[in-house]
């Protein structure tokens, strides 16, 4: 294990920025600059191994070696990553998979229906394997690149990249063209959305289930070049587990409030969000508006519902007894919403790894509903599009056995031309139909506005990389 400290510069994006154009370039981004919470932004790219999951079947590409695997993808990671190794310099990354996870996955873990149409084209699942990263410490306010000279090409690569990260140049973020080409469409009208909701409350009332998450997928034609957007997005809109992920021909851009699953030296946590209150410039209203959450018996079964589903998911990869919610009901505000945010720990079984519990809660529980199955098996019978990267997640699985990832949740895919983000919530026995579809555009609200930012009606584009 090689490490090097290098210069610190506050704003990630600026190291980043020579490697955004590159194909596999990962950016795991907590948005420092803007919140001043995030303390670690990882950085890397030059995968020596690549698995790319569609359907049933997993291409694994290594050099020019190529294979197909009909294996479990989860397993197909954790054999690629070999055994944790033991590593002392405290950072949480020092090389492994970084990638995402698409809520499709769950039909290799489950029997799903498939009613609904595919999701553009975009693989189930997309990881790397990483031999270097660098790892920026916004609390120390310093700068690691750390790498595993075991794995292939990484010596001889070691100076080039110490040269690369040391003379980053400071210069604006506006470099390259981005457009919006057409208003978002939504994939529901609000009387679709209507009967949506109408039919879960029919299942609710049934006894079929607890509670759905029910999401409206919102579609544009773009041009030019996505980091452009996720400089803006990740500016005006700053979340702690944010990514900008360039797997061409998608780009992913993430500004998830939510994390999902992390692993640090074997203690679990995940901090569902179940309860949401739009944000106000007036300060009085803004308040009210995060009281008036806290104290909502709805929003706090609604959350409750979600951290008992996760309890029980968790359990199932931890050591016995050592399941604990730390912290039930906070708020958490963030710059369009205020959210209710619980916190459930646990230890990590001596006989699990990392993809062991993550298989075990895939899907998170807080963007399907409850019972899993059964909402996952509702929420294909009424969306119109299966979900794709939407509601998986994105985030590392270290080769020292650590791992963070999100809930996929405020990202925007642009594939082909086409710009596609999502926004749902729970519906629960007394959810509001019109309070619910209000909700849905609060959450939208960045995304929307990044919409417009970047909307042209220019017949001239002059590039095409999206």
């Amino acid at each position: 294990m090689r490490l090097e400290e290098l210069p610190y510069i506050a704003d990630s994006a600026a190291l980043f920025l020579p490697w955004a154009d590159r194909q596999w370039a990962v950016f795991l981004d907590s948005a420092h600059p803007f919140t001043h919470q995030g303390r670690y932004d990882i950085i890397s790219a030059e995968p020596y191994k690549t698995l790319i999951t569609r359907g049933s079947v997993t291409e694994i590409r290594e050099g020019s070696s190529v294979c197909l695997s009909p294996k479990d993808p989860f397993s197909l990671v954790k054999d690629a990553l070999g055994e944790p190794s033991r590593q002392q310099h405290g950072l949480p990354f020092s090389g492994g998979a970084i990638g995402f996870f698409g809520y499709d996955l769950a039909r290799r873990l489950e029997k799903i229906p498939e009613r609904n149409s595919g999701s553009d084209g975009i693989p189930d699942m997309m990881v790397g394997l990483y031999s270097w990263a660098l790892v920026v410490d916004h609390q120390e306010k310093k700068s690691f690149l750390v790498g595993d000279c075991s794995k292939p090409g990484l010596e001889s690569r070691w100076p080039h990249l110490v040269t690369a990260f040391s003379q980053i140049q400071i210069i604006g973020w506006q470099q390259n063209e981005f457009s919006v080409l057409s208003s978002p469409q939504a994939n529901l009208t609000r009387s679709e959305y209507q009967k949506a909701f109408d039919r879960i409350q029919n299942y609710i009332h049934e006894g079929d289930c607890y509670q759905v998450n029910l999401a409206m997928r919102f579609s544009s034609f773009c041009a030019g070049d996505p980091w452009m957007a996720y400089q803006w997005l990740r500016s005006t809109n700053p979340s702690p587990f944010g990514a900008y992920l360039n797997f061409s021909p998608v780009q992913v851009l993430s500004s998830s409030p939510e994390r999902f699953l992390s692993v640090h030296n074997g203690l679990i946590e995940t901090k569902p969000i179940k309860g949401t209150r739009p944000r106000s410039l007036i300060p009085s209203e803004d308040k009210a508006n995060s009281e008036a959450l806290q104290q909502s018996d709805k929003d706090r079964a609604e959350n409750l519902m979600i951290v008992d589903l996760l309890r029980n998911d968790i359990s199932k990869g931890s050591e016995i007894g050592s399941v604990n919610v730390p912290k039930l009901f906070d708020i958490e505000s963030f710059a369009t919403v205020h959210h209710l945010v619980s916190t459930i720990q646990a230890r990590l079984a001596h006989n699990q790894h990392a993809l062991d519990l993550l298989r075990g809660c895939f899907p998170g529980g807080s963007i399907t509903g409850a019972p899993k199955i059964r909402a996952m098996e509702i929420i294909e019978e009424l969306e119109p599009n299966r979900r794709g990267l939407y509601c998986g997640s994105i985030g590392y699985i270290g080769f020292n056995g650590n791992m963070d990832s999100n809930i996929t949740i405020r990202t925007l895919v642009c594939s082909h031309n086409s710009l596609r983000f999502w926004a749902g919530g729970g519906i629960v026995a007394d959810s509001n139909a019109e309070l619910e579809y209000e909700e849905c555009f609060h959450k939208a609200a960045a995304m929307l506005n990044l919409m417009e930012q970047f909307r042209s009606e220019k017949n001239e584009i002059r590039s095409m990389g999206c």
